[in-house]
């Protein structure tokens, strides 16, 4: 997976905007106003994602590539080395996980909100 097929599978999901809020070179993805994925555009292609805190540990036990997350919550997060050893439908099935761990904190007006876009 490269960089614009991680912008166009987050983009797809819905409620979801792109955006450059902490500098010019760390693109941000969020569903309403709540990140669930991360990229920075002038380093080695990597992606913050949420992830569950017992999965994190497990994913970063079985791959080399998933590390704690860099700049954020170890607990909460990882970095995944975007290097080609992991498959890009595994890639994907965090992406939706991230997603979905967001989403599933949202109040019932978020909720809603989210389900009218």
């Amino acid at each position: 997976m490269n960089i614009e097929e991680l912008r166009e599978y987050c983009l797809s999901k819905k409620g979801v905007s792109e955006g450059f809020p902490f500098d010019d070179v760390t693109l941000v993805f969020k569903v309403l106003d709540k990140m669930f994925a991360l990229t920075s555009l002038d380093k080695e292609f990597s992606v913050n994602l949420k992830c569950d805190p017992d999965r994190a540990v497990e994913l970063r036990e079985e791959y080399n590539s998933v590390l704690p997350g860099y700049h954020m919550s170890k607990k909460h997060w990882n970095t995944i080395t975007m290097d080609g050893t992991i498959s890009d439908r595994l890639i994907k099935e965090w992406i939706d996980d991230s997603y979905s761990l967001i989403v599933s904190k949202f109040t019932k007006k978020q909720k809603l909100e989210l389900e009218n876009m």
